[in-house]
């Protein structure tokens, strides 16, 4: 395979420059009143009511269960809080929220349609932004003001960046102005293996209803010390045991032909890890990817097989 031909400008940007991703179809809700803060406390898994205006955290929405119903970036703002989903959990995360709204001072609506959002991600976005003298965040999810736009300190692929939240109809003018300043345009898939590579899950492909917190590796999501919310027992119970069945790992496998999700793995006869989402890796010449792999095997370094061809347990971040 001519690997250097399955590069793209976009990958390429990814890795050693900036590029730019329209992620404008993500769900934006904006919730406000009195309550909004104590409410989206207590259906999610982080610690909203101490945030301050200008910060953020990163937030799993449960049911009582304690299955992954959709995740969101949520900013706080000084009237209102945004969560920012996957376009997969918009609607299903509105109509939760909603159900649960029963004598709160809370308004949801959803910006979707409204706010366009655009991701600077890369090893140079920050001095891309910086070339317009935007003020550039500097904690996770942490949050500053731009003119008509709203800077986020969070990205989509690990590989470092920002997002842009603005105005719908400013979007086109502002793309063009990432352009002419050395952004480069990518696209979902070039995002979609990037991702992979820095083991960075998406709700809707390797995060879905079928997994429990702890599984999804994702411990950034959850504040052990902020009290009562929906399915916290269940995420207490699998803390209190320490005790999980499999839990999401990044693979990197000797081949190039990306195996499908729900490819099993095996360690001898035995089924050792099951594929949740796999791409082929430019940058590696092989294929990458996430996987639900059984407890005992998930050390890295672990070897296991897919139809003769090796593959190997990664750390989780690359």
């Amino acid at each position: 395979m001519d690997i250097a031909s399955q590069i793209s400008a976009g990958y390429r940007a990814l890795h050693e420059g900036a590029a730019v991703l329209d992620l404008s179809d993500r769900g934006k809700i904006r919730a406000t009143g009195e309550d909004r803060a104590r409410l989206l406390h207590a259906l999610t898994t982080n610690d909203v009511q101490t945030l301050q205006t200008g910060q953020g955290c990163y937030v799993f929405f449960l049911n009582a269960q304690g299955r992954i119903l959709g995740d969101a970036n949520l900013f706080c703002f000084a009237d209102h809080l945004l969560l920012d989903t996957e376009r997969e959990a918009r609607t299903k995360l509105y109509e939760h929220i909603d159900r649960y709204i029963i004598a709160d001072d809370v308004t949801i609506d959803d910006q979707t349609e409204l706010i366009a959002t655009l991701s600077l991600e890369g090893p140079s976005a920050a001095r891309i932004l910086s070339e317009f003298d935007a003020p550039l965040p500097d904690a996770p999810y942490a949050w500053t003001a731009w003119e008509t736009r709203v800077i986020a300190k969070t990205d989509s692929t690990g590989a470092g960046g920002f997002f842009v939240f603005l105005p719908a109809p400013e979007k086109a003018d502002f793309l063009k102005q990432l352009a002419e300043a050395g952004a480069v345009a990518a696209t979902a898939e070039d995002a979609r293996i990037a991702r992979i590579e820095h083991g960075r899950p998406r709700y809707g492909e390797e995060i879905t209803e079928r997994y429990l917190l702890q599984e999804t590796g994702q411990m950034q999501a959850v504040s052990f010390s902020k009290g009562c919310y929906l399915g916290q027992e269940i995420v207490e119970r699998v803390r209190s045991r320490a005790q999980i069945h499999r839990v999401l790992k990044r693979l990197e496998i000797d081949t190039a032909e990306a195996p499908a999700a729900g490819t099993k793995l095996k360690i001898g006869d035995a089924d050792a890890a099951e594929i949740a989402g796999a791409a082929f890796s430019p940058e590696l010449g092989k294929v990458v990817a996430l996987a639900y792999v059984r407890t005992p095997h998930a050390e890295p370094g672990t070897e296991m097989s897919l139809e003769g061809m090796k593959a190997r347990v990664m750390p989780t971040a690359a």
